[in-house]
């Protein structure tokens, strides 16, 4: 299943995220800190969405409420609301 996210209060505009079967095959954040956004998306290729979400959840960036890796796991729990 591929998707696409609309993230809020982030420097990335959005994020294309591939899962199957609930693993992640592929992340690519539009925009945002190139190096940390590709360096997040290598790291979690491989992983399972539920395993991103308790990792990443809640991080903050720069008193935003929110920050890159948070918005991929609102992202990812996005993406499996809409599997069940």
């Amino acid at each position: 299943m591929k998707t696409t996210y609309k993230t809020q209060r982030t420097c990335s505009r959005s994020i294309d995220i591939e899962l199957e079967d609930g693993i992640i095959q592929s992340v690519k954040f539009n925009g945002g800190c190139a190096g940390n956004t590709a360096g997040i998306s290598q790291l979690v290729i491989g992983m399972s969405a539920e395993d991103v979400i308790k990792r990443c959840k809640g991080i903050d960036c720069n008193s935003r409420g929110t920050s890159c890796p948070d918005q991929l796991a609102r992202a990812l729990e996005n993406a499996l609301s809409d599997t069940h």
